[in-house]
């Protein structure tokens, strides 16, 4: 048995020797676009772990950061945006704490809630891993034109928006999967 998995016209060729009826050009975008997604995650992870994070972490900074200045949200909202429990959510802020990567904090308007803040620390390591994310992500496109560029980018975005619209639900973790 070999050790090393087939290539996708490989993979396609036996799928096409066992089920007749599949769409070669179809299986190849899909398993591409699955390959890609796995490598990708690996690459990310490896990256984060030079910056002592982790993709869990990266996540919560990306939602703050996102929420613009001051960089704070309510862990309610952070929880549902990241497809989390509130439970999860409470152990992830609880390591980011200790990490010195955000504040909890009493919400001033609202006292009887908290609020959850990046710190400067938690900012600049977001920005950091901007920053390799940013130049690891040019080389991966560098042999693509700006045209072609454009084009992939509007393509795959047409198909996140088709199952968008067919899985609404699936943005975060999906306790049916678990």
């Amino acid at each position: 048995m070999p050790d090393l998995p087939p290539s996708i016209d490989e993979q396609i060729a036996i799928y096409q020797r066992e089920f007749r009826d599949l769409d070669p050009q179809v299986e190849k975008v899909v398993n591409a676009i699955s390959r890609l997604d796995r490598r990708l995650a690996v690459a990310y992870r490896r990256q984060l772990a030079t910056l002592e994070l982790n993709s869990s972490e990266w996540e919560v900074l990306r939602e703050l950061v996102m929420a613009g200045e001051p960089y704070q949200l309510w862990p309610g909202t952070l929880a549902r945006r990241l497809g989390l429990t509130p439970a999860a959510m409470t152990h992830r802020i609880d390591r980011m704490l200790a990490e010195g990567l955000v504040t909890r904090e009493r919400d001033p308007d609202n006292r009887v809630r908290v609020i959850v803040g990046a710190t400067d620390l938690g900012r600049e390591k977001w920005l950091q891993g901007m920053r390799k994310a940013s130049v690891f992500e040019a080389g991966l496109l560098c042999d693509l034109s700006d045209e072609e560029r454009g084009v992939l980018g509007e393509l795959l975005t047409r198909l996140l928006r088709r199952v968008e619209d067919a899985q609404p639900d699936a943005s975060g973790r999906l306790t049916d999967l678990d």
